[in-house]
């Protein structure tokens, strides 16, 4: 397995290359959104004490052995003109392999992501092999000292997350799921008390894959090898530029944990599984 630092490290390094490009502008005012939605649609966590932000990082470990990968589609706003200029940000090799291999997954998507994109944010909303969840607007960082990611005002933790669903909805993802993924998995009791009342899981992971930034794919299928557990969270990534080797990792993994006797599911059927 990969140390701990090095895969700190790592994800110090992503968060350092989402940022690296400017500051996003946070004086913009948020886009209208939608209503989150409503949380009878799909399976989340009741909240916590005092209405507080529900936490999930992995399902049950004795009701079979099943495990979700989830995908973070993420780039800040001010990355638009690097995206122009030819650095990728998606990963069309990646959803075709998940699609090849019949593996479902959750896509944790940024809000400035999705407008980068939109025809990939829309077709990857409306394939039923896959669900879209939110991943803020902004990418920014809900704590301070968040493996160097700027932060987001506590005033301002709220209007992002609907500001992400607004943009999502507006790429042409028909149901956006009321899933959220801290930028960087930084939170705090600050963070989930700003989010309280949006219905919303925060969603975290208990695998992690060191994908970011990692050249040596076979290290990085090791290590989610020697992670996963029934009822797993693996958390990857699906920018190119950030996370080059993701797709051969998949490709990998996948066969290896079929043999071992796992089923991949989407989070949404692990938390379904939780509330039981």
């Amino acid at each position: 397995m990969i140390p701990l630092a090095r895969r700190l490290t790592a994800l110090c390094l992503l968060g350092a290359a989402l940022t690296a490009c400017g500051t996003a502008r946070q004086d913009q005012p948020a886009s209208p959104a939608s209503p989150t939605p409503s949380p009878s649609r799909t399976p989340v966590l009741a909240p916590g004490p005092g209405g507080l932000t529900p936490v999930f990082e992995h399902g049950p470990r004795t009701r079979g052995r099943t495990v979700a990968f989830t995908f973070d589609a993420d780039m800040t706003a001010d990355q638009g003109p690097r995206a122009a200029s030819g650095e990728h940000f998606d990963n069309p090799g990646l959803i075709r392999a998940l699609r090849e291999l019949r593996v479902p997954a959750t896509v944790f998507m940024t809000g400035s992501w999705a407008e980068q994109y939109p025809a990939e944010a829309r077709d990857l909303g409306r394939d039923p092999r896959f669900e879209v969840a939110n991943h803020s607007w902004s990418h920014y960082a809900f704590t301070a000292d968040c493996y160097g990611l700027p932060t987001v005002d506590a005033g301002r933790m709220r209007a992002d997350v609907e500001r992400a669903y607004a943009s999502l909805r507006a790429a042409g993802v028909p149901h956006p799921m009321p899933y959220f993924r801290f930028p960087g998995g930084c939170y705090d009791q600050r963070a989930l008390r700003a989010l309280s009342g949006l219905g919303v899981t925060a969603v975290q992971w208990d695998v992690i894959s060191g994908d970011a930034f990692a050249t040596d794919a076979d290290a990085v299928a090791r290590q989610v090898l020697d992670g996963v557990r029934p009822g797993s969270v693996v958390v990857l990534h699906c920018t190119r530029s950030a996370a080059p080797t993701t797709e051969q990792v998949v490709r990998t993994v996948v066969p290896e944990l079929r043999r071992r006797g796992y089923r991949f599911v989407k989070v949404s059927e692990l938390i379904g599984e939780t509330g039981r």
